[in-house]
């Protein structure tokens, strides 16, 4: 079974458009962009084990999101991407969150 992956968003296409750019990685990913969709994905997906959030979302958001995610779901990690970077530092960073993050603790050294 793959590990599952939440990746939140400002806009729906784009978590789209990441997950297809990293299909080649064995994780089964799933989308939000709002707090209700935040809520459904990790009440639906007891599996979720690693939640990413682009940097689009105000801070007041991001900063909401965190509260719902850390109340709801202790046990998940969540990662921020950085500004600096822009949109195109989205792809590079889910890849490199996942590969260390999720991959390297089902794959030794």
């Amino acid at each position: 079974m793959k590990p599952v992956v939440l990746l939140i968003g400002r806009l729906p296409h784009v978590i789209g458009d990441v997950a297809r750019q990293l299909q080649h990685l064995p994780i089964e990913w799933l989308g939000a962009h709002d707090q209700d969709e935040v809520i459904r994905q990790l009440d639906a997906e007891p599996r979720i084990g690693c939640v990413i959030m682009g940097a689009g979302l105000d801070d007041a958001t991001r900063g909401a999101l965190v509260g719902v995610i850390a109340a709801r779901r202790p046990d998940v990690c969540m990662h921020l991407k950085d500004r600096a970077s822009g949109p195109e530092g989205l792809v590079p960073f889910v890849e490199r969150v996942v590969r260390h993050e999720v991959l390297g603790q089902m794959q030794p050294g």
